[in-house]
Formats: structure tokens, sequence, C-alpha cells
């Protein structure tokens, strides 16, 4: 069983393409989005800023709260 090795001819960087930010710029949006309503439902989901009412939001990511140095108690 002969390896072939990948000579450096093979790896030009004219193969490497770089990405458009117009390609990049809605899925940054996107998860940056995603990761303030996260942010929120962590920190300041609780109380009087409660947007659920009840305890459950809060049951499920006390532990992460924690983790993340919100306090809670």
């Amino acid at each position: 069983m002969a390896q072939s090795a990948a000579t450096p001819a093979s790896l030009s960087p004219s193969a490497v393409r770089p990405l458009p930010v117009r390609a990049i710029l809605p899925w940054a949006a996107f998860f940056g989005l995603l990761m303030l309503v996260m942010l929120y439902f962590v920190g300041a989901e609780q109380g009087a800023t409660a947007v659920i009412s009840g305890e459950g939001v809060h049951e499920w990511v006390h532990d992460g709260r924690h983790l993340l140095g919100f306090p809670c108690h």
C-alpha cells in the first residue's frame, strides 16, 4: 500500500479564496441576535423583568446562571 503525500504544489495559495463579508454578515447577525436572546434568558429572566411567567425558565437555566456568575438567590 503506497500512501500519496500532499505536495506543496497541490496546496497552492490560489486554491484558497476568502469569503466575502456579504456571505458572512447575515449569519453573524443571526447568531449575534441568538446569543443576546440566550443571554437575556440566562441573565435577566426572573422577577420584575420576566417575559414568561412562572419559574420554568429560571429552573432550566439555573446552573448556567451560576456558571456565568449571575446572582439568582
